[in-house]
């Protein structure tokens, strides 16, 4: 059998129907080695400097139904709102098209969080401000994106909820799909969710209301966002809170 790679023809050896899969594994490590990474004329922190803002990624990881989504959304507006570059990451919006191969076994989990992570690095070389939103279960998945970034970079919030209360919320039904064996490795019932350890921020949506956690990340990122700024109230409306859902 012969197949093309580049303009060179090489025939691979066969076995009951199959390719060598070690050769081809082999071929593709040698041709990713040889990859050199291309540098821009313009920097992170020039694009950073003509947006007048230190670039980073707030990243919201916790169970579905704790509110991620809806701070996430929340918080992408406030800045726009205050002048900010920002982009708004989530995880059910990459699901339909960046990460549309992947299931639900570990494995894509944590190729999916592999791919956000990246996603963000580049667009925090952008100069942007990233507000991720992700389950991202696994501490080794969070530890690995943190490591793509600078010191001051990465900031984790943790935004957290008993099960009782995210399965009470169950606006998308998926709690109740899972109890009934409609969805296997779902996280919380039957796949586990791992509690970050040290997160900048904690947040218990049990206790505060949206706008309240709102108001407590905002001012935990405000030295980080390379301005002054006075957070001294947040706008407060049920139809924007409506939206943000």
């Amino acid at each position: 059998m012969l197949f093309l790679i580049g303009p060179c023809a090489i025939r691979a050896t066969c076995a009951s129907g199959t390719m060598n899969n070690r050769y081809l594994r082999t071929m593709e490590t040698s041709y990713t080695s040889s990859v050199v990474p291309t540098t821009a004329l313009i920097t992170q922190a020039n694009r950073a400097s003509l947006k007048q803002q230190r670039p980073l990624v707030v990243w919201f990881t916790g169970m579905s139904g704790a509110g991620k989504s809806t701070l996430a959304c929340l918080l992408d507006k406030e800045l726009h709102a205050r002048g900010f570059h920002t982009f708004l990451l989530d995880g059910d919006n990459l699901r339909l098209g960046l990460n549309n191969d992947l299931g639900f076994s570990d494995a894509s989990r944590h190729e999916s969080i592999r791919r956000a992570a990246e996603v963000s690095r580049l667009m925090v070389d952008a100069g942007l401000i990233v507000i991720a939103s992700f389950i991202s279960p696994f501490r080794a998945d969070r530890d690995a994106a943190r490591a793509l970034f600078a010191i001051g970079q990465f900031f984790e919030v943790h935004v957290d909820a008993p099960l009782a209360v995210v399965e009470a919320r169950d606006t998308k039904g998926l709690y109740r799909k899972a109890r009934q064996g409609e969805l296997l490795r779902f996280t919380g019932i039957d796949s586990p969710y791992e509690v970050p350890i040290n997160p900048e921020l904690r947040v218990n949506t049990a206790e505060v209301t949206p706008y309240e956690a709102l108001q407590g990340i905002l001012v935990s990122i405000s030295a980080l966002l390379g301005r002054h700024e006075v957070v001294d109230h947040v706008s407060n409306s049920s139809a924007e809170l409506a939206g943000c859902r």
